[in-house]
């Protein structure tokens, strides 16, 4: 049976992160960055840029989420903040706040093709 664990992420663990996600970034090299940015921005971003703004934010000592580790190995991400963070969401019309009450929201769920 496997053991499974889950740890916020934060700089002692970054590597791990790199590992999970690839040279790539995940998806497209988004590195996570795309609920944190405005579309225009993102695009512009993408692969290194974000990766060292993911890299920053890990730094700054606001943990953007959890990874979950299989038998000691990274094998997931699950990206999690107060919504007032990410950009994308505090803009879109499409999913707007439906009232002033502060939530936090789930971003992102990736896990390794292992």
């Amino acid at each position: 049976m496997s053991r499974v664990a889950i740890h916020p992420l934060t700089p002692a663990r970054w590597n791990d992160l790199v590992r999970l996600f690839g040279p790539r970034g995940a998806v497209e090299g988004c590195w996570c960055m795309w609920p944190r940015l405005v579309a225009s921005e993102y695009r512009r971003r993408r692969g290194a840029p974000n990766r060292r703004a993911f890299h920053r934010l890990v730094e700054s000592g606001h943990p953007p989420g959890v990874l979950a580790y299989v038998d000691g190995e990274p094998a997931g991400w699950c990206a999690i903040a107060p919504r007032h963070r990410l950009a994308r969401l505090e803009r879109s019309r499409v999913m707007a706040a439906v009232d002033d009450k502060p939530v936090w929201s789930v971003t992102c769920f990736f896990i390794g093709r292992a």
